[in-house]
């Protein structure tokens, strides 16, 4: 990994920009951080930072409609 690269993965976030990047709102990601889905750090009394790989390992992969679909059961009429 470059130090580029391995500063980039140490850059903090506001909330404002971590909600903006995520495409939710500043209060889901209170929450997520209140839930323990999310890390976040204190800069000061009152000001609270994301780290941008915190923000990577939140997101996860679901099933492409390419991959093989799981059994489908019949509606009876």
């Amino acid at each position: 990994m470059s130090s580029i690269t391995a500063a980039r993965s140490r850059e903090l976030l506001t909330l404002d920009a971590a909600a903006e990047l995520l495409g939710v709102s500043t209060s889901t990601v209170r929450r997520r951080i209140t839930d323990g889905q999310l890390r976040a750090f204190r800069t000061g009394k009152r000001l609270i930072r994301i780290r941008i790989q915190d923000l990577d390992d939140l997101l996860r992969e679901i099933p492409s409609a390419g991959r093989r679909p799981r059994s489908v059961r019949s509606r009876r009429p």
